[in-house]
């Protein structure tokens, strides 16, 4: 058998305790870490779309405090992001996805226990560091506790194969989406105090799951040439400058739009929570679109149209100040935003070398949050100057740029046969509630 592909399924699996293998396992092993790794996501994104919808609420209406002070935290919890993820993403590749999951499993509940404890300005920026309090997208990553998303994406593609791995990623995300929803509507049942504590007990009920998760032992990856390697890094680098650009746009808007309804409009907790959930859930739905798109358009074009008609529509939010236009613009244009990230996550996987996988994730994530902290502070300031509209400009230039870029760095959309091996077919998922 050729040692880059992974053993077909009659035969036994390696479980990756803390980066130790063990006994042999069967291969019905791989379905059941899917299902515990859908738990331990379902269950986290709930309590992050939680602390999500009510941290500005926490900070604008009950700490008053203005737009650039929130803008500051995002800034921490995304810096943190940046450095954590990259630490995370070494640690995947050289010590234990397993262990790397349950070391990041435990921030969002300890940060989101240290608000509830003692919710003022310097325990913010405590559990921010901690915990990662972005707010640039928490359905497939680099939202609140975006740090553990290398290692969670690094996971599904040892879990899959290159030809069904958008589909994995899609349905996982669709999941994770709906939690979400779920999450951002409880809000509506608590006290903005209560919810920190909600949203700690539910992230941590995930962490069992984690325990008693097996992961295959990654096969002997293919011999890293020195094209490999230079393909690879230079892929890497690509999908860096594209994820840069990406996250200053990221920064720009989405951890502002729902401050920009208690600003412009001055929409109560209870409403926002019912137009959060209803975002989330159609971003979620969105996502189970991301193969066909893949396999329509590919992930570049896919990318271009969906992300050029959300930037179109976040225009015409800015300049058109019509509460029931733009109620409708914010929950569609989420879907648009993430329809083809699925796709472009495959991209990624199957563009480097299965060593340096979760390197090449964190150092995407690295260079998305990174920038996405500047353009926090960038749009905090010019929101305390009641300058609204001008973020939504510079979006727009940005994603051009982005876009523009995506065709430029590949124009050929199929990854080349060098890098990633991994061709046999997993089992398929268990129906749910198996």
């Amino acid at each position: 058998m050729n040692a880059s592909r992974s053993p077909p399924d009659n035969e036994t699996y390696v479980s990756e305790p803390f980066g130790q293998p063990s006994h042999p396992q069967p291969p019905t092993m791989r379905r059941r870490s899917l299902l515990l790794l859908v738990l331990f996501r379902l269950l986290r994104s709930a309590a992050s779309a939680m602390i999500a919808v009510a941290l500005p609420y926490l900070v604008l209406r009950k700490l008053h405090y203005g737009s650039l002070m929130l803008g500051a935290i995002y800034m921490v919890g995304l810096a943190s992001t940046a450095l954590l993820g990259l630490a995370v993403g070494h640690l995947s590749d050289r010590w234990s996805r397993k262990g790397t999951l349950v070391v990041t499993g435990v921030m969002v509940p300890l940060s989101a226990w240290l608000v509830y404890a003692l919710p003022d300005l310097p325990i913010l920026f405590l559990a921010s560091l901690i915990g990662g309090f972005a707010a640039t997208g928490s359905l497939i990553g680099g939202g609140v506790g975006g740090a553990a998303q290398p290692a969670q994406t690094a996971v599904i593609a040892d879990l899959t194969t290159l030809s069904n791995r958008t589909l994995y990623y899609a349905v996982l995300a669709f999941l994770s989406g709906v939690a979400g929803a779920a999450g951002a509507w409880l809000v509506r049942s608590f006290s903005i105090h209560n919810i920190f504590l909600v949203a700690a007990v539910l992230s941590a009920l995930g962490l069992p799951a984690l325990a008693f998760m097996a992961i295959p032992a990654r096969p002997a990856a293919a011999p890293r040439t020195p094209d490999a390697h230079k393909a690879s890094r230079k892929n890497i680098r690509k999908f860096g400058i594209t994820g840069m650009l990406n996250g200053f746009s990221q920064g720009l808007l989405t951890p502002f739009l729902i401050p920009f309804f208690v600003i412009v409009y001055g929409l109560h907790k209870s409403q926002m929570a019912t137009y959060t959930s209803v975002a989330t859930i159609l971003g979620a739905v969105s996502l189970l679109a991301a193969p066909v798109l893949e396999k329509r358009l590919g992930f570049v074009r896919s990318i271009a149209f969906t992300r050029a008609l959300g930037t179109v529509l976040l225009v015409v939010m800015a300049v058109w100040h019509n509460l029931d236009f733009a109620l409708i613009i914010y929950v569609i244009t989420p879907a648009l935003r993430i329809a083809a990230l699925p796709a472009q996550q495959t991209a990624i996987t199957s563009r480097v070398h299965s060593d340096d996988v979760g390197r090449a994730l964190a150092a995407n994530q690295v260079a998305r949050v990174s920038a996405s902290s500047g353009a926090i502070l960038c749009t905090g300031y010019l929101f305390d100057l009641s300058a609204v509209e001008v973020p939504f400009f510079i979006y727009a230039a940005v994603m051009s740029a982005n876009i523009f870029l995506y065709f430029k760095f590949f124009p050929n959309q199929e990854p080349a046969p060098i890098i990633s091996t991994d061709t046999s077919e997993p089992p398929p998922m268990p129906p749910a509630g198996s």
